[in-house]
C-alpha cells in the first residue's frame, strides 16, 4: 500500500487534473458559443444584403446556408461538451472526496505515529 503522504499527493494531483479538464471544457464551450454568435451575425448580414430570409428559397445565399450548417454543428458540439462537463464535474467531486479521505487517513496515521513514539519512550524508561 502507498504511504499516506504519497497517497495525498496523488489524490491532490488527480483533483488538480480534474479542475484543469473542467476549466478547459468551460473555455471550449464559451468559444463555441462565441463562434455561433459570430456566425449568426454573418447570417443575418447576408440575409439583409440579399433581402431573402426564406432558407427554402431557390436564391437563398449559399454562404448563409453554409454558415447555418456550421452554426448547427457548433451547437451540437457544444451540447456534447456540456454532457462531458457534467461528467467531469462529477469526477471532480469524487476526486475531492477521495482527497479528503486520504488527508484524514494521513492525519490519523501521523497522530498514531506520535502516540507510538511516546509509548515506546515511556516503556524504555
Amino acid at each position: 500500500m502507498k504511504s499516506p503522504r504519497n497517497l495525498v499527493g496523488l489524490k491532490q494531483f488527480q483533483v488538480n487534473e480534474r479542475r484543469r479538464q473542467l476549466l478547459q471544457l468551460d473555455m471550449m464551450i464559451a468559444d463555441f458559443d462565441r463562434m455561433a454568435g459570430e456566425l449568426e451575425f454573418q447570417i443575418n448580414a447576408e440575409e439583409m444584403k440579399t433581402g431573402i430570409i426564406d432558407i427554402n428559397h431557390f436564391a437563398y445565399p449559399t454562404f448563409a446556408k453554409a454558415a447555418r450548417q456550421r452554426r448547427e454543428n457548433l451547437k451540437n458540439s457544444q451540447s456534447d461538451l456540456l454532457q462531458q462537463r457534467a461528467t467531469a464535474e462529477s469526477l471532480l467531486i469524487e476526486a475531492e472526496a477521495d482527497l479528503s479521505r486520504a488527508e484524514m487517513l494521513e492525519s490519523r496515521d501521523s497522530k498514531g505515529h506520535g502516540v507510538s513514539i511516546e509509548n515506546r519512550s515511556t516503556m524504555t524508561s
